[in-house]
């Protein structure tokens, strides 16, 4: 075998083996696109998911800059070469688009296209999406150029797979929003038990100041310290529950600065001074992300509601190819042997699981007065 072959092969390889990496919509999307641009060394590529309404759900775009994107404007909708082949699912080879009857022009700001390579993606009947390609670069300007059919045969191989990279990025998050109803709704009833206990015994606490007033005024202040106890407790209850049943926008913010935010937050509600540091962490997967801040959450509820802490110091670093959270607090501490050997687990357990699903792990170091520090490694920092 010829050392051409060999190299496509590994190219191909190289494509499939990153596009099943990821379990992110988005982040297969954009494999993909990435993947094809580079295996058959086009200038640009795209990948369009058709919504129901006429339109794209999502247009994920490589070759372009963000500036030329914005200036493009809104997405394309179903029109031109783009419709026939969600229609008609087939595949398109054009040596100049724009001499195609079925061309109807771009935006001014849209880079100039000529040769053209696109296909449909399929799961079995339906089109999911579809992948093109356009400027094919040449190695030799002088040689001509444009997309071969071994090109399209490479990129129907790669489609196919997209299909399968792609339906699985769903059903997995589809499972995954199953989950997150779920935990809704366990902390939903969580939240109803603990805070109608708490607004119950606060009832009763002010009704007993009410009637000591007049006739026994230090046990009604008494009882009304302890009312303000208990109404600092249920502030508490809903304060923490709010942070979990509305996670934070990772997408639009990022991990960094919504750690940064919730964090800043948490500094003025508490007693405790809690801080944060982010050193070289750039984007994590999305899955990744959504559990360094479920950890972080669990760490600092601990810290906050149980160990007595005055400062809570929490940094998301980068330790050579992996990320790493940690969340410090100068305690009370606890021995985790008891704990476990307790049945006791203060959100260990579930920590853990968190950890463990995306391909990270979970350390904690502890002793009674000695304080606590939970550390999250991930991979891809």
């Amino acid at each position: 075998m010829s050392q051409g072959p060999r190299s496509g092969l590994a190219a191909v390889s190289s494509a499939l083996l990153a596009m099943s990496r990821h379990l992110e919509v988005r982040d297969v999307l954009k494999t993909i696109v990435a993947s094809a641009r580079e295996l058959l060394d086009a200038e640009y590529a795209a990948l369009g998911v058709p919504d129901d309404h006429g339109g794209f759900a999502q247009f994920v775009v490589d070759g372009v800059s963000d500036a030329q994107w914005k200036a493009i404007g809104p997405l394309p909708r179903q029109h031109g070469i783009l419709a026939s082949m969600l229609h008609e699912a087939r595949p398109e080879r054009l040596a100049d688009v724009r001499k195609d009857p079925r061309f109807e022009g771009w935006p001014s700001a849209h880079p100039e296209l000529a040769d053209f390579l696109g296909l449909p993606i399929r799961d079995d009947d339906e089109v999911i999406g579809i992948l093109f390609l356009a400027n094919k670069q040449c190695p030799k300007p002088e040689g001509g150029c444009g997309f071969t059919e071994e090109d399209e045969e490479l990129l129907a191989i790669l489609a196919q797979h997209a299909a399968i990279a792609l339906t699985n990025a769903r059903l997995y998050e589809r499972s995954r929003e199953l989950t997150i109803a779920e935990e809704r709704s366990r902390l939903a009833h969580e939240l109803h038990d603990a805070v109608s206990q708490k607004l119950f015994s606060l009832r009763l606490t002010a009704q007993a100041a009410a009637t000591l007033v007049d006739r026994d005024p230090g046990r009604a202040k008494g009882e009304l310290q302890q009312v303000a106890a208990l109404a600092a407790e249920a502030a508490d209850e809903l304060r923490a529950a709010v942070i979990e049943l509305r996670p934070a926008a990772l997408d639009e913010d990022g991990l960094v600065a919504t750690l940064r935010t919730q964090i800043q937050v948490l500094d003025r509600a508490h007693a405790a001074h809690v801080t944060f540091t982010g050193r070289g962490v750039r984007a994590l997967p999305s899955a990744q992300e959504e559990a360094i801040l479920r950890v972080a959450q669990e760490a600092l509820h601990n810290a906050l509601r149980h160990s007595g802490a005055a400062h809570v110091d929490v940094t998301l670093d980068k330790r050579g190819p992996e990320a790493v959270l940690r969340v410090t607090d100068d305690g009370s501490g606890f021995d985790p042997q008891a704990i476990r050997r307790a049945g006791r687990h203060l959100g260990l357990v579930s920590m853990r699981d968190r950890a463990s699903g995306v391909g990270g792990r979970l350390t904690v170091e502890s002793a009674p007065g000695k304080g606590t520090t939970i550390e999250m490694e991930v991979p891809g920092g």
